[in-house]
């Protein structure tokens, strides 16, 4: 009884002494004035790239790309009317820069008259952080998925063989469909090992389908992922899917680089 009475005595004097530093505060203590933020301009709408970003893909050329499988050569994707086009025959491209902390716009669409079912409808991917040859990465997929059945951790909005997305806002056929992504970079320690692991929210059509969803590794078509390999900032990539239907088109790519917050 006598210790329970001194702990109650000893809060109720600490919850005296909050409340006399609070009466003698000022407004001006708990205000801050500096680092200012810096000034960057918007895009007139919500998908135009603001005053910050890295345009990727403005329609006109694919200078800032190259091949995924040998980055010595240019990106050989199609370029027509302000619109990229995959070509299965070259495959995968990627960045010729490399990103941390990053903020993602993208625009896609899979053609009107889209064949085929499941994942051979459609399919594509980008690939958050590439990690080299074939499909080595962290992907983010693009599939069509208006009408259109597979494993929930396949489709459109997924992080692929990882998560489902949590709503389902795919377009109709032939419509644009847009991503933004928030991506956090993993960090590894000095032995190789994880440090942090890698986080994404993505933006679905405007409509929230990946909450800040904390990856399990790398993408891994079979088996379960892990961070087997310790890296720093990689390439964003895009995939030349093999599947037998009409190629996949992007627009409108745009990058902003975010500082660390691990």
């Amino acid at each position: 009884m006598y210790l329970q009475k001194a702990i109650m005595a000893s809060v109720f004097i600490a919850g005296l002494g909050f409340v006399n530093a609070n009466a003698q505060a000022k407004h001006e203590d708990t205000e801050f004035y500096t680092p200012v933020p810096i000034k960057v301009t918007p895009g007139k709408t919500f998908a135009d790239a603001p005053s910050d970003a890295i345009v990727l893909f403005n329609g006109k050329n694919l200078d800032q790309w190259v091949m995924t499988d040998d980055r010595t050569q240019p990106a050989k994707w199609i370029v027509s009317d302000n619109i990229l086009t995959v070509d299965k025959k070259t495959g995968n491209i990627e960045t010729k820069q490399s990103f941390g902390n990053y903020q993602l716009h993208v625009e896609w669409r899979v053609p009107q008259n889209i064949t085929g079912e499941g994942q051979a409808r459609g399919n594509s991917g980008v690939f958050l952080a590439s990690m080299g040859k074939g499909d080595a990465g962290y992907e983010l997929q693009v599939l069509d998925n208006y009408e259109n059945k597979t494993y929930t951790n396949g489709m459109a909005g997924s992080i692929y063989k990882q998560t489902t997305p949590l709503v389902n806002p795919s377009r109709k056929q032939g419509e644009w469909q847009t991503y933004d992504v928030i991506w956090t970079a993993p960090t590894f320690k000095a032995d190789s090992s994880l440090n942090t692991p890698a986080k994404v929210t993505v933006f679905f059509n405007g409509v929230l389908v990946q909450n800040n969803f904390i990856l399990k590794g790398p993408t891994q078509y079979v088996g379960t992922p892990s961070y087997t390999k310790a890296h720093g900032p990689l390439p964003v990539k895009l995939q030349a899917h093999g599947d037998k239907s009409q190629p996949v088109s992007f627009r409108n790519i745009w990058i902003r680089e975010l500082p660390s917050t691990n």
